[in-house]
Order: structure tokens, then C-alpha cells, then sequence
């Protein structure tokens, strides 16, 4: 199985369209996940058009995201337990922010957002993810989203590049 991870794409404040090098992999995805901040409905309806898509929101979506996703998320996904949360607030890293939302669960993976600064690591036990940005890479040197492979296992990987068009 093939899932897109992604976050923070932030449009279309930060970009009008899906940079085309994300909807290359889009094209060949069984599942999508975002992980907030996608700042409207309309990136939810796009990124339908080439998968189920599930998410949570972050902290600069409206009302109309609310109503349609909540703040975090426990997937199954071929006997793997998924956690998903934007991962902002006050107090605390992204990151610990991101753990200590499933800190009395049981998960496998969990994929977070908001910084902006793609993370790939293992912690106790649980895959940490944070894709990055597709259309708002701020102070990182690239662009970047997630791709999740899950076979017998999970497997990680970033996507980085240059232009976001």
C-alpha cells in the first residue's frame, strides 16, 4: 500500500495549485493523509480526485474544515495503527506536542505537521513523520512531502525538490 503523507499546504495562500512533482506520486497513491493546515476545502477536493483522503485539522483552518475532520486521528491501515494530529499549541516542541497527543495509545506510526521541517525517526517504538511542506518549505532547504510504504512493514521515506510549481 501507497500513502501520501502530507501537510501544511496552506493554500492558496502559499501556492495555487498541487506542485506537479507532488500529483506524480498522487496519481499512484491508495491512501492520502494530511496532517493540517490545508487552509481550505477546496485542497481536500482536489486531493480526492486521486484517493481516499484522511486528516485532522491545524491550527489555520476554519470552520469549514472543523466540521469535516477533527484534531486528531487513530488509522488502521493493514494492521497498523496510524496517529495523526497538526501538533500545534502552547508549551513544548511540535514534536513532543504530536507525542504527548497519543501518549495513552498504542500506535505504529505517527505522522505530524505544523513546523514545517520534514522528521523521520524512530522514538520508543513509534515511527515519527512530519512530510514537510509541499508548497511552504519556509526555512528548509527544499519542498518536501511523505510517502509511507506498508507492506510487512512501515517504511518511510521524504520526497524533497526544488520548485513548488
Amino acid at each position: 500500500m501507497k500513502i501520501i503523507v502530507v501537510s501544511d499546504t496552506h493554500m492558496p495562500k502559499r501556492a495555487k495549485k498541487l506542485p506537479a512533482r507532488f500529483v506524480k506520486d498522487l496519481e499512484l497513491a491508495d491512501l492520502i493523509i494530511h496532517a493540517g493546515d490545508w487552509q481550505t476545502m477546496g485542497v481536500y477536493e482536489e486531493l480526492s480526485r486521486y484517493a481516499r483522503v484522511e486528516g485532522v485539522i491545524g491550527n489555520v483552518d476554519g470552520p469549514d474544515m472543523q466540521q469535516r475532520f477533527g484534531e486528531k486521528l487513530i488509522l488502521d491501515v493493514n494492521g497498523f495503527k496510524i496517529g495523526v494530529v497538526h501538533g500545534h499549541g502552547q508549551k513544548l516542541t511540535t514534536e513532543r506536542r504530536a507525542l504527548a497527543a497519543f501518549e495513552n495509545e498504542e500506535i505504529d506510526c505517527l505522522i505530524f505537521g505544523h513546523s514545517h521541517i520534514p522528521v523521520l525517526k524512530e522514538t520508543d517504538g513509534v515511527l515519527l513523520f512530519n512530510p514537510g511542506s509541499p508548497t511552504d518549505k519556509r526555512r528548509q532547504p527544499h519542498f518536501s512531502y511523505g510517502i509511507l510504504t506498508i507492506e510487512e512493514t512501515i517504511h518511510a521515506e521524504h520526497v524533497f525538490y526544488e520548485n513548488k510549481e
